[in-house]
């Protein structure tokens, strides 16, 4: 009876001990969360009977999440302290330039693969690069490989690598973001008005 009793009250100490412990250990802040906007685009004059399905980009890895990527040299990558982006990145630029599509105005129909349209061209993106340069003066740079597919004949129409810079301006993680969005917003607009004088 004696041992059985010493057991619990080591066991009720125990609980006790770590109950506390609990009080002590902190949770972590929330990170920031950033989004990417899509740039307002001047389309063609009248609409196009194409309709364009945007395909989710493809990416390595290292961009293929919610981190933003910091690159401080040449094949070295880090991500950004405290800060995620909304969703996954590839999924967060499909939506964007969907929509930067969609303010152009020059197409009957722009969608994303699910939505029924019957698809004219594919717009495939595969994400090379999205980061924050920090050796010297820090800037975004974005490159995107882009082809246009015919989807009804599978022909790849045209492709082409978009290339797009921003300076940051300021510090911290607003300032890095921003500059990641100005990058992007040219690089869409690219998108557009290449895809607009190819069909």
């Amino acid at each position: 009876m004696k041992s059985a009793r010493s057991t619990l009250l080591l066991a009720a100490v125990a609980l006790t001990l770590s109950g506390c412990t609990s009080l002590f250990v902190s949770t972590p802040p929330p990170l920031d969360t950033y989004e990417l906007t899509a740039p307002s685009v001047t389309g063609r004059s009248g609409s196009s009977r194409r309709q364009i399905l945007i395909a989710e980009p493809s990416a390595l890895k290292s961009l293929d999440g919610q981190s933003i990527v910091i690159k401080p040299s040449p094949g070295s990558i880090q991500f950004l302290k405290g800060a995620q982006w909304s969703d996954r990145l590839p999924r967060i630029l499909q939506a964007r330039l969907a929509e930067t599509f969609q303010r152009a105005g020059g197409y009957v129909g722009i969608g994303k693969p699910g939505e029924g349209l019957a698809i004219d061209y594919q717009v495939i993106v595969e994400v090379r690069s999205f980061e924050i340069k920090v050796g010297g003066s820090a800037q975004a740079e974005v490159e995107l490989f882009v082809r246009l597919l015919n989807d009804r004949n599978g022909q790849v129409r045209a492709s082409r690598v978009f290339n797009a810079t921003a300076p940051v301006s300021g510090t911290g993680n607003d300032a890095y973001v921003a500059a990641l969005d100005a990058a992007f917003g040219q690089a869409a607009s690219d998108i557009v008005q290449w895809t607009e004088g190819l069909i």
